[in-house]
């Protein structure tokens, strides 16, 4: 960052080549729209060029940047009126009688199984419908906490609130998320304990 400031611009691609992938994702699941993504990508980066002289070098850069990067994600679904909606293929434990999966595990990366097939993807589907009836702040929260990993401490920083505000906000996202997930696969359930019958009959 110290060499970015001093006129060397070489360290642009090499700290967007370090960080577009994660970014990328990040930003693709807060709008859920891979175009939208690549917008708020590019105007993080324009910010940050904008900004490299006011970067406190105390802090961890990327916290910082990823800051950023959620703000222009919040002003372009702000500008095209959309509300922000979230796309994740994080496969769901739990539905078959197993123990069930850790919340932070719905927050990893992973990509879908060709082997889980149909049932992955209603999983994911579910998944994705209980993350889009957070409101926008509620989601935010959740993305750095369990994608990003950052600590309450960082997130109420870096997003200048309150830290018992981020306890209250995260708090209630996840009990807001439980109930939504469980209310859908409950839906599913039943949905398909009805069509097993429906068959038996015929």
């Amino acid at each position: 960052m110290a060499r970015y400031v001093k006129g060397d611009r070489s360290v642009l691609r090499v700290l967007i080549d370090r960080h577009k992938h994660d970014m990328l994702r990040f930003l693709t699941r807060l709008t859920g729209d891979r175009d939208a993504a690549e917008d708020a990508f590019q105007e993080t980066f324009l910010q940050f060029h904008l900004s490299a002289r006011k970067f406190d070098t105390t802090r961890r850069f990327k916290p910082w940047i990823f800051t950023i990067a959620a703000n222009k994600a919040r002003d372009a679904l702000r500008k095209k009126g959309r509300r922000p909606a979230l796309g994740l293929s994080a496969p769901v434990g739990g539905s078959g009688g197993g123990a069930p999966i850790e919340f932070v595990d719905l927050m990893e990366i992973a990509g879908p199984s060709p082997e889980s097939g149909l049932q992955e993807r209603e999983l994911q589907d579910m998944v994705a419908k209980a993350m889009d009836s957070l409101s926008y702040t509620l989601r935010e929260v959740l993305l750095l906490a369990y994608f990003q990993r950052l600590s309450y401490a960082q997130i109420a920083e870096d997003l200048d609130i309150p830290l018992g505000t981020v306890k209250s906000r995260l708090h209630s996202a996840v009990a807001s998320f439980a109930k939504a997930y469980q209310e859908l696969l409950a839906g599913h359930k039943a949905e398909s304990e009805q069509q097993t019958s429906g068959g038996t009959k015929q």
